[in-house]
């Protein structure tokens, strides 16, 4: 059994919780919202650490750490890989070079591992065993605009959301600025940098469409391997719509593999 400690307690932290007790038990919990961080416990029988030190020194005795609350909160996750495992599930904040490698020269020094789980796409595993020969990558994201109204990108534009009436291109450029954009929504586009390209290197496309009432996310990649395309249609999380539900499993099969004595996939 696996003890995690668990860092936002919003809808993907619900459903960690929901699943703890089956292969991965949640020793304790930390959110900024103590109401939620409470919510979560009672689900989990878990502790509700009363500041992060308190969360710190819950994480000296478990074995990995998640990381669900927000690209500001991966900042303070560097004091967690001191003493364990990380799982990071807001990709985006990686895009920040120095921030990444300061997460992984802590984790070398610590003898510690970084998580990344795959997220709301599949064939993750792909991309990274084409790492290096793949020449281009592109990843389509199609959302309704409600699941895209709290973005940087309509301050920036000017651009209203109660205004997009049809299928509308809102980006299509690189993963870098993909994710200073879109912030809550692209972790995917990070996802997919991290295990191909990077983030310079991998195009990026995100579609408001109002008719849609799934997150798609299409990738395709070339090279002198071949081609790959993988499509997800995700339903949108119960609690959270700017959430894919897929994202939230996937953390979920991640922590338990962590306890299994079989992995499939790369």
């Amino acid at each position: 059994m696996i003890k995690v400690c668990l860092l936002g307690c919003g809808a993907i932290g619900q459903t960690i919780a929901e699943n703890s007790g089956k292969k991965y038990r949640l020793i304790a919990v930390f959110d900024k919202n103590v109401n939620k961080a409470e919510e979560v416990a009672k689900i989990s029988s878990a502790e509700v650490a009363k500041s992060f030190d308190d969360f710190l020194n819950y994480c000296k005795n478990c074995d990995v750490a998640v990381e669900a609350a927000s690209q500001q909160a991966v900042r303070d996750c560097v004091r967690i890989l001191e003493f364990t495992d990380l799982v990071i599930m807001s990709v985006g904040a990686l895009r920040d070079a120095e921030l990444l490698n300061k997460l992984i020269s802590t984790a070398r020094a610590s003898g510690r591992k970084i998580h990344i789980p795959s997220g709301a796409v599949g064939g993750i595993d792909a991309l990274k065993a084409v790492k290096g020969l793949a020449e281009e990558v592109t990843l389509t994201s199609v959302k309704h605009p409600e699941s895209l109204k709290d973005s940087y990108f309509f301050k920036e534009k000017r651009i209203k959301v109660e205004n997009i009436k049809e299928r509308t291109v809102l980006f299509d450029g690189n993963a870098m600025e993909a994710v200073k954009f879109f912030p809550a929504n692209v972790n995917v586009a990070a996802t997919v940098s991290l295990a191909c390209l990077g983030f310079k290197r991998t195009r990026v496309r995100i579609i408001a469409d109002p008719g849609v009432r799934e997150n798609y996310h299409e990738i395709r990649a070339k090279g002198s391997f071949g081609e790959l395309c993988i499509v997800a249609k995700n339903k949108k999380h119960p609690k959270n719509p700017k959430t894919s539900y897929l994202a939230a499993l996937s953390v979920v099969r991640l922590l338990r593999e962590m306890a299994e004595e079989m992995r499939v996939g790369t």
